[in-house]
């Protein structure tokens, strides 16, 4: 098996971008249209905080997608948009108490030194969890907090440790007005929002993906309908106006699609060894020379080692264990684990819900007059790739652009092209002129 799994991955190219210079043509000025910009009030997940590279960090937070479309809103008169940041100080943390990822060097398991996402610490700033910010900060425009899904969004005592581990998020504590009694709705409304943007449902599926399907559960049609019907409705009831961004396709992020399915490439002498041992855990597939389907654990297989050849159009997540693969056999005579594989079953109950999601953002967009985002089509556009200034967007990995360390969330260029997504919807659906970020004053995951 050679070294590198995924090459794309780990090999460094020297990427220079040229973006040309344009001509000076007349900008239309800033214009509301029929919206109330003055206290803009945004609540999501992980994206809409501007978590990336597996963590909620200071430089992270600023240019979060709300963040930016704030920053657009304020010539058209819009107010003040405070977030819960973190210390600038503060290495940042993620939700397993993690700190962020950067692009650095590392010897893997052979001995091989190369280029991939590291930690930049052992680990993160957890102390940020048990301290309160909304007495000193509060209260707070953008109620993005990791972890959160549409059935969580209005739950008292969402941030209450005395739920018990499991049956809060810290992420919530640190800037819940009241960790007792507070829910991301109620605290929102604090503001009385005068518009408002509603990017949420992801983790109502993510969570379960990520985990390979081994934790977590997919929301249910109707609990999802019920809950995002109810947020919406309280967002609305005072009159504020507002966009509703729906729930991408988990094929866009590269998260699920980095690494190959058939990635397992042998030599001759090691395809027939495994041809002479894998009838012993079942499998009958015919290992050769060049690329091979990794060997995987599936439930469902009726052997006593319920192992088989993982299929084209099924995934191998991002944070499979690859020194385990590289040097302790996992993939071949050891099955790689359940959670870190999505099989076709699994993957059909994803996209199921994820359609019928839609249709719930969709339909309450409508039925409210509210303006609509399709952040799905936009991010299957990554899938190929798209050109914005001459520059190339696409799904790669860690080239290409758009998403950063952790395959799922975004960069800040990545953030830039989301929030213009949400401004181009208002200004079609309010007569609005706000303008749009400038993407080239942002940037893609930073080589060392």
């Amino acid at each position: 098996m050679k070294n590198n799994i995924y090459k794309s991955v780990l090999i460094v190219a020297s990427i220079s971008l040229f973006i040309g210079c344009k001509p000076n043509l007349p900008v239309p000025s800033p214009s509301k249209g029929e919206i109330d910009p003055t206290r803009y009030v945004s609540i999501g997940n992980s994206i809409t905080s501007g978590f990336a590279d597996g963590a909620l960090y200071y430089q992270g937070q600023l240019v979060s997608f709300p963040n930016l479309i704030s920053q657009q809103l304020k010539a058209a008169g819009g107010g003040n948009f405070v977030q819960p940041l973190m210390d600038p100080s503060s290495v940042g943390v993620g939700s397993t108490g993690n700190a962020p990822l950067v692009l650095g060097y590392s010897n893997d398991c052979l001995g091989v030194n190369s280029l991939g996402p590291v930690p930049t610490a052992t680990a993160g700033d957890v102390a940020a969890f048990s301290n309160n910010i909304y007495a000193a900060q509060g209260p707070f425009n953008n109620m993005g907090v990791p972890g959160a899904k549409a059935i969580t969004v209005a739950l008292p005592g969402y941030g209450n440790p005395a739920n018990g581990a499991g049956n809060y998020n810290p992420f919530f504590t640190r800037m819940a007005k009241n960790v007792a009694t507070s829910s991301m709705l109620s605290d929102a409304m604090l503001l009385n929002p005068t518009f408002f943007s509603l990017f949420i449902g992801n983790n109502d599926v993510l969570l379960y993906a990520t985990s390979g399907g081994a934790k977590d559960f997919i929301t249910p049609q109707a609990t999802f309908s019920t809950s995002i019907n109810a947020i919406v409705d309280t967002l609305v009831k005072h009159g504020a106006k507002g966009v509703i961004g729906n729930v991408p396709d988990i094929t866009a992020l590269p998260y699920f699609t980095t690494v190959p399915w058939n990635g397992l490439t042998l030599r001759q002498g090691q395809a027939d060894t495994l041809n002479g041992v894998m009838p012993f855990l079942g499998i009958s597939y015919v290992f050769q020379a060049g690329n091979n389907p990794f060997v995987i654990y599936d439930a469902s297989v009726n052997t006593p080692s319920h192992a088989r050849v993982i299929q084209q159009g099924e995934f191998i997540l991002l944070d499979v264990p690859l020194d385990s693969i590289k040097c302790h056999k996992m993939g071949t005579l050891v099955p790689i684990p359940n959670q870190y594989v999505l099989t076709a079953t699994e993957i059909n109950a994803i996209e199921t819900a994820i359609s019928g999601y839609n249709k719930t953002i969709q339909a309450a967009a409508n039925n409210n007059n509210l303006a609509f985002v399709d952040v799905n089509a936009f991010l299957n556009q990554t899938k190929t790739g798209f050109v914005f200034d001459g520059v190339t967007f696409n799904a790669a990995f860690v080239t290409g652009g758009a998403f950063s360390l952790d395959g799922i969330h975004l960069t800040p260029t990545g953030n830039a092209l989301l929030a213009n997504e949400f401004i181009k919807s208002i200004n079609a659906k309010y007569n609005s002129t706000i303008l749009q970020v400038d993407v080239t004053k942002y940037h893609g995951v930073i080589f060392p």
